[in-house]
């Protein structure tokens, strides 16, 4: 449950860790291309060293970082374990973690998904985990109501920045005649977020490279996490316009290839990371 003294959930202890160090998010992505250019094994041993780097570079520089789950699981059972040092050390070190598991299925299987990533008994604990919505935001409900009980969070990728998403993502509803199916989703969300056994524990995904779309997004009440920052495209002044007059602190402007092509060593890493977060925070200080 949640610990003695936390805040009470998610997005509050989000806006909390942003008013301290800015709007950042950092992905920790180790790729093969990545591993090779910081002179690192392609290996387990290679991804763990890799995250845990990030992780002393980043601390006390950024809000949240974001392990992408992907680049670890390839390696099996000794990838997962070194993701569990990579989380555990963010954990001591006081960072906020997302972890970019993008999971998404039904009933038991999705509790279990849910447990895996937000239970704090797990050794894969995160504060929020990333979750796709497609199969009905209503299949997530096991999720949500474990990141109520624990205050933990749902990041829900609404608006993805990869153009192939964009048609499903703008299909209209109704025959046609409805909103969007990404606008639905945002209207259910923030429906949910209003609710107070629920309140502030979903999130969303919606890429910085994109036009507003109808829903109002100062109106979510939740954490705002915007991809496709720097080598797809995006700008902090994109970011700006996109998330006008949205709550202060609710939006995490998500940095990776940008940030961790700066180098493999600490002190390069927390530069960029630096310079990227002072872009930021001047992209999205109040008026």
């Amino acid at each position: 449950m949640k610990q003695t003294g936390e805040t009470s959930t998610f997005s509050s202890r989000v806006v909390a860790a942003v008013a301290r160090t800015g709007p950042l998010c950092a992905g920790i992505d180790p790729s093969g291309s990545l591993l090779a250019e910081w002179g690192l094994a392609d290996s387990a041993s290679g991804v763990q060293t890799f995250g845990l780097r990030c992780v002393e570079a980043f601390c006390d520089t950024v809000a949240v970082v974001k392990p992408q789950v992907a680049f670890f699981e390839r390696f099996g059972s000794a990838g997962m374990a070194a993701l569990e040092q990579v989380l555990s050390a963010a954990r001591s070190a006081g960072l906020l973690v997302i972890a970019d598991a993008k999971r998404a299925d039904i009933g038991n299987t999705m509790e279990a998904y849910a447990s895996a990533w937000l239970d704090p008994a797990s050794p894969l604990a995160a504060d929020a985990m990333t979750a796709v919505p497609y199969l009905g935001l209503g299949s997530l409900q096991p999720a949500i109501d474990l990141a109520a009980r624990e205050g933990k969070g749902v990041v829900v990728v609404v608006r993805s920045s990869n153009p192939e998403g964009r048609t499903l993502q703008e299909a209209r509803t109704g025959d046609g005649a409805g909103p969007g199916v990404e606008d639905l989703l945002l209207s259910e969300m923030a429906a949910l977020n209003a609710q107070t056994e629920t309140s502030g524990v979903l999130g969303a995904v919606i890429g910085a490279t994109l036009e507003p779309s109808g829903f109002p997004l100062p109106t979510l009440g939740g954490i705002i996490l915007s991809p496709g920052i720097g080598a797809q495209g995006g700008t902090a002044e994109g970011v700006r316009r996109l998330f006008a007059g949205c709550p202060k602190g609710t939006v995490l402007a998500n940095v990776s290839r940008s940030v961790l092509g700066a180098g493999g060593d600490v002190a390069s890493l927390r530069e960029a990371a630096r310079v990227a977060q002072e872009e930021m925070t001047g992209a999205l200080a109040s008026d």
